[in-house]
């Protein structure tokens, strides 16, 4: 069983604040970073640490070839990724003195992703195979009807929400993962069951940041609960839970037990700077 995340390779220009700045606000910074990040590659570094096989399919420009090479360095398959004219997409990141965030994104090559290269990326995949989508790259819809003819299971993580997501076939998704923002604008309300019947083959992961994580499943429901910890930044926790929840189900861990050890996993992230380099490994969580 092979995992192929098609998703963004971001950079990330993090400033770190007394307060996030507010409409017509012209504020001074406490000091600047730049890390590697990407919802999508984010999640195929939290795969990579926690143990899991993944091979990485995206687009960056002549300036993101230290994302593809930090990435391999990560134990991650790069060959999918390819290289054009496009600037790398990029993310400005507020952080204040709580740890919370606010993200501006700059789409840049991850919008730039043609059907030619989609299909030969998933020409390497086939039945019983693993699709990891989340919402930053172009073309989604077409992503997801053709890696489900090709019989792969869709994982899909539809962050950041935009009302484009309700015209994706929703119905061909097997795991949804959200958190209560996608909840809500999905469903209306932050409700699994409500989710359901957008999603009805899907098993369903409705995130909750400090009150945890549930689950729901045809058969199965559960709430875990998150660790207590001083958050720095929390930049990246989703996205290390779902790495995290992802490479122990295909580890055959009960769903139940999967979580758990995201949850932590995401504990540990956000009382770290940035986000790629704010996942921890298997061994520390373990």
């Amino acid at each position: 069983m092979n995992i192929l995340n098609f998703g963004s390779l971001n950079i990330d220009l993090v400033y770190q604040v007394e307060h996030i700045a507010q409409p017509g606000e012209t504020i001074s910074s406490l000091a600047h970073q730049v890390f590697a990040g990407g919802k999508g590659a984010n999640q195929s570094a939290a795969l990579a640490r926690a143990g899991a096989s993944v091979f990485h399919a995206g687009q960056v420009g002549p300036d993101g070839q230290w994302l593809v090479d930090k990435l391999a360095g990560l134990g991650v398959n790069v060959q999918h990724i390819r290289i054009g004219d496009v600037p790398t997409g990029h993310a400005i990141i507020q952080v204040d003195h709580h740890g919370q965030n606010s993200i501006v994104l700059f789409a840049g090559a991850n919008a730039q992703i043609d059907r030619g290269a989609i299909d030969a990326a998933l020409s390497h995949f086939d039945r019983g195979d693993i699709l990891l989508l989340q919402n930053e790259i172009n073309d989604i819809s077409y992503i997801i009807t053709s890696a489900t003819e090709r019989g792969l299971t869709i994982c899909l993580n539809p962050a950041p929400f935009d009302p484009e997501v309700r015209a994706y076939p929703l119905e061909l998704v097997d795991l949804l993962i959200v958190n209560e923002t996608e909840a809500a604008g999905l469903a209306g309300a932050s409700d699994p069951a409500a989710l359901a019947s957008l999603c009805p083959r899907a098993q369903i992961v409705l995130t909750l940041g400090a009150a945890g994580a549930q689950y729901h499943s045809p058969t199965e429901e559960f709430h875990i609960p998150a660790s207590q910890v001083e958050a720095v930044d929390t930049t990246g926790a989703g996205d290390t839970f779902i790495g995290y929840f992802l490479q122990g189900l295909t580890a055959d861990m009960a769903a139940r037990d999967a979580m758990a050890r995201a949850v932590k996993a995401a504990a540990l992230c956000v009382t770290r700077p940035g986000a790629m380099d704010s996942i921890p490994a298997a061994d520390e969580i373990d």
